[in-house]
């Protein structure tokens, strides 16, 4: 059983992308994400300090979708499955084997918290005790422009970063950055090719913020309580990894039910965050120290092989 205090579908501030270890992650669990509406993209390309840098993905293609239109998918997907769903539900609080909604407490063996970064399930397990934290910034708008590329595209500048996700018939931009400024419309400034692309391109969908970052939880179970999702720690957005971490992590956790042993999703949950969480680390010394992006997109231009195989090791197995 699902409760959640909104309704669908739920929209989020997101980059709108599923790398191929995302769609391989998610049939692992049932969800035919392959099979879903979406804008296919081969690869990914990086753009600054006048270099562009391309590499197609070893297997397999990534996904544009609609934050909505997936949001209506997965619950398509959890019906067929049997899951039972309340909507307009708040919980309000937890107990030893039960979930208190605002009229009613319903009994649970499992108590699972996917409430997101802010999760009060996390809070209410006494789980709020992080070993890292950090914050960044993010602005998503769409714009009613055909896709220009059939590539995911980064585009480094100083102190902030676009990328772009092909969407249909229309394009998402997310700027992210350190610091609640710049807002998109500004950033857009600082990166005049990617600003080219978007001149006279009407804005198709307003602009969302979030906070993203790299945060890494001291325990993500206690009890008969385990946590998933951003709810149990998350990757910095510019992975592009949030996604295919939750439906490994579904997949670890519904092992761990099974079993009746949720220290084995505890597990599990430790050896799933490290590779995303180097490759976090790696893109965002680019970020930190321009000297060193500057020197990397140089020696990855010369060396495109290099730059394949690091987004090979990204999405790899």
């Amino acid at each position: 059983m699902v409760a959640d205090g909104n309704r669908p579908p739920i929209d989020k501030a997101c980059g709108e992308g599923l790398m191929p270890d995302s769609i391989a992650a998610a049939s692992e669990i049932g969800i035919a994400l392959a099979d879903a509406e979406g804008s296919r993209f081969r690869g990914i390309r990086f753009h600054g300090d006048g270099y562009t840098i391309t590499s197609d993905f070893p297997r397999g293609y990534g996904l544009g979708f609609r934050r909505t239109k997936l949001h209506s998918f997965l619950i398509e997907q959890a019906a067929q499955a049997g899951v039972e769903m309340l909507w307009s539900a708040p919980v309000k609080g937890i107990g030893a084997n039960e979930v208190q909604l605002s009229e009613r407490c319903l009994s649970a063996r499992w108590i699972i918290g996917a409430d997101g970064s802010g999760s009060r399930v996390r809070h209410w397990a006494g789980l709020d005790r992080f070993v890292r934290n950090s914050r960044r910034f993010a602005y998503r708008r769409h714009f009613a422009r055909r896709p220009w590329s059939e590539f995911m595209e980064i585009y480094w500048g100083e102190g902030c970063q676009a990328y772009v996700t092909p969407v249909g018939d229309e394009v998402c931009v997310v700027v992210m950055s350190r610091t609640p400024e710049p807002r998109l419309n500004d950033a857009l400034a600082r990166f005049p090719q990617l600003a080219s692309h978007l001149a006279g391109a009407p804005v198709s969908r307003k602009e969302r913020g979030a906070v993203t970052g790299t945060a890494i939880l001291k325990q993500v179970v206690r009890g008969n309580v385990a946590l998933i999702g951003d709810a149990s720690g998350s990757v910095d957005a510019i992975t592009g990894e949030g996604l295919c971490q939750a439906f490994r992590q579904g997949a670890a956790l519904a092992d761990a039910m099974a079993a009746g042993d949720l220290a084995h999703y505890a597990r599990l949950h430790r050896q799933m965050r490290r590779r995303p969480a180097f490759m976090a680390d790696l893109m965002l010394s680019m970020d930190r120290w321009p000297g060193v992006r500057r020197r990397a997109l140089a020696v990855l231009s010369a060396h495109p092989q290099w730059f394949q195989t690091l987004v090979a090791i990204h999405v790899g197995p």
